[in-house]
């Protein structure tokens, strides 16, 4: 009887795990870029240290920015060249550890493939007097809900970010290192 009921219950558990796995939903995606910098880490960070001014990320046309760098006051609204708008709120910043967090509050999935987009940015000192910068994220992607458009699928969403932080820390590395 107790063997029966074992056999019943591994069938049950079986036939539900596909329909339980489905139901939990798209799985947060993480990217982290790195790149090394021939620049001391202050002079790093008095490029990117402040939230409101992004004039190193190629893609940024203009930033409105409110309240400095104050942790769950700060904003910021990024003009793209291409014409989006991206709005994101600072959650935490350290000018010691040289480093700050942020949220993405609205985004056109069609300017950026995410939701629920947290990122981090911080520079360290590396041997030599040069730096290194971390930039990561953790989002999910642009359409959570049940089979997306290629556009808006997991691929597309790290593709996206990825894209992004390359563009940025490789310019970013140009801007400190030849002025240009």
């Amino acid at each position: 009887m107790i063997h029966r009921r074992l056999l019943f219950g591994l069938a049950i558990a079986a036939a539900i795990a596909p329909v339980v796995a489905q139901a939990h939903g798209p799985s947060r995606q993480k990217v982290t870029e790195t790149i090394e910098i021939n620049a001391p880490p202050d002079k790093v960070w008095a490029a990117i240290g402040n939230f409101g001014d992004m004039s190193w990320l190629p893609v940024v046309d203009k930033t409105e920015a409110s309240d400095g760098n104050t942790p769950d006051k700060a904003v910021r609204k990024l003009v793209l060249k291409g014409g989006g708008v991206v709005e994101e709120s600072l959650s935490k910043y350290s000018a010691e550890a040289r480093s700050y967090g942020y949220r993405i509050e609205k985004v056109d999935v069609k300017v950026l493939p995410v939701t629920n987009y947290s990122s981090q940015i911080s520079v360290t000192a590396v041997e030599g007097g040069k730096s290194s910068v971390e930039w990561r994220g953790a989002f999910y992607r642009g359409d959570p809900l049940g089979d997306p458009a290629p556009a808006l699928n997991d691929d597309a969403a790290i593709a996206a970010v990825t894209g992004l932080y390359k563009l940025g820390l490789g310019a970013l590395k140009k801007q400190l290192e030849t002025g240009s």
